[in-house]
């Protein structure tokens, strides 16, 4: 069975980058579409990034803009690419596919 692994996260000052990380211990050639969420204290799991096995993408207006979502079949890895980061981004962010979810990983950025 294909599990997530999430790496990447960590703090940041406010205007800073990261790049997230979630690796697949098995082939993702068949999953057809990849999703990032983030959860803040207190607050819902939000979708944020969503990437298609065509490779089209979509964006909650909170982070377009700001945010692309990538994949790499080939390193069965998909990639959350974060850029002017906000004290509002501080959450989990998780990676999705279907029934499978990551650990998560901690964002926490300072102002």
């Amino acid at each position: 069975q294909v599990q997530l692994v999430e790496s990447g996260g960590g703090l940041v000052q406010a205007g800073g980058s990261l790049r997230l990380s979630c690796a697949a211990s098995g082939s993702i050639f068949s999953i057809r579409a990849w999703f990032w969420y983030r959860q803040a204290p207190g607050k819902l799991r939000e979708l944020i990034a969503t990437i298609t096995s065509g490779g089209s993408t979509n964006y909650a207006d909170s982070v377009k803009g700001r945010f692309t979502i990538s994949r790499d079949n080939a390193k069965n890895t998909v990639y959350l690419q974060m850029i002017s980061l906000k004290p509002e981004d501080t959450a989990v962010y998780y990676c999705n596919a279907g029934l499978l979810w990551g650990q998560g990983t901690l964002v926490t950025v300072s102002s």
